[in-house]
C-alpha cells in the first residue's frame, strides 16, 4: 500500500464545541464495500473505548469511494491516533486487501 499523506484544514468559526475530524477516504472496489464495512465495524467500539480524545467514528459511503469519519476533542488527538497500534496494526492490516490506492487522509478542525 502506497503511502497517504496528511492534509491539515481549519474549518471557519461558528460551531459551540470545537471539534476535530479526521477523515480517511479509501478507494473501494464495490465488490470488497461489504468487507471494507466490517473492518469499520470490528474496530469502531475499540476505537471510541481506548483512543485518547475520540468522540465518534462514521462510516460514509458513496458511489466513487469509502470515507471513514473520526471525530476528535483536539487536532493533536487525530494525529496521535494515526501512529497508534489500533490503527497501524489493527485497521490498516485488515484494510490493505480492499485498497486499490492508497487513501487520502485529511485532519480538519472546527473552530
Amino acid at each position: 500500500m502506497a503511502t497517504a499523506h496528511v492534509v491539515a484544514i481549519t474549518l471557519g468559526p461558528g460551531t459551540r464545541n470545537p471539534m476535530a475530524y479526521l477523515q480517511i477516504t479509501l478507494n473501494v472496489s464495490a465488490e470488497d464495500r461489504a468487507a471494507a464495512a466490517g473492518v469499520y465495524q470490528r474496530y469502531k467500539q475499540p476505537f471510541l473505548d481506548t483512543i485518547a480524545g475520540a468522540r465518534s467514528k462514521e462510516l460514509l459511503v458513496r458511489d466513487e469511494d469509502v470515507q471513514v469519519l473520526h471525530g476528535f476533542a483536539s487536532t493533536a488527538d487525530a494525529h496521535a491516533y494515526l501512529s497508534t497500534e489500533l490503527f497501524t496494526q489493527d485497521v490498516v492490516t485488515a484494510l490493505r486487501p480492499y485498497l486499490k490506492a492508497a487513501p487520502d487522509v485529511r485532519v480538519y478542525e472546527s473552530a
